[in-house]
């Protein structure tokens, strides 16, 4: 009996390493689209003579580097969280257990609340830009 218990707490450490697997791709995924999207509003394809044009922009790149510092925040939290995971198959209390439970749930909050953030004003962002970028090419008069 100890020894299937013993494989069901395998089985589910397994699954939250999975989770922060996950995670960690979405986050990577991430810096590219950041990388992206910084280089967009930095760069001389939007009409000039926009209304706020400077102001918006400033707006997204303020929006974006909050979003980055919380990734950066919660990125921390999923590598402490994984080596913890590594030390959970160790300790024989349930009571660590709930907790550590507990823990992956509060985390997997988080992520997905950084996430979404990050999507929101992904999409604010294209959706102004589409509406202001330049219709001519760069060398045409």
């Amino acid at each position: 009996m100890e020894n299937q218990t013993e494989n069901n707490k395998l089985d589910t450490l397994q699954k939250l390493h999975l989770d922060t697997q996950k995670w960690k791709s979405s986050f990577f995924l991430m810096d590219d689209e950041l990388l992206f999207i910084e280089q967009l509003l930095h760069s001389y394809v939007f009409e000039p003579n926009t209304a706020n044009l400077f102001e918006r922009l400033q707006d997204y790149l303020e929006r974006l580097k909050q979003i980055k510092n919380d990734k950066t925040a919660v990125q921390k939290l999923i590598v402490k969280h994984e080596s913890n995971l590594g030390g959970s198959i160790e300790c024989k209390n349930n009571k660590s257990d709930d907790n550590f439970h507990m823990e992956h749930e509060q985390l997997k909050a988080n992520v997905a609340n950084c996430l979404q953030k990050f999507q929101i004003l992904k999409s604010e962002i294209f959706n102004y830009a589409g509406g202001i970028l330049k219709k001519r090419r760069p060398d045409e008069n």
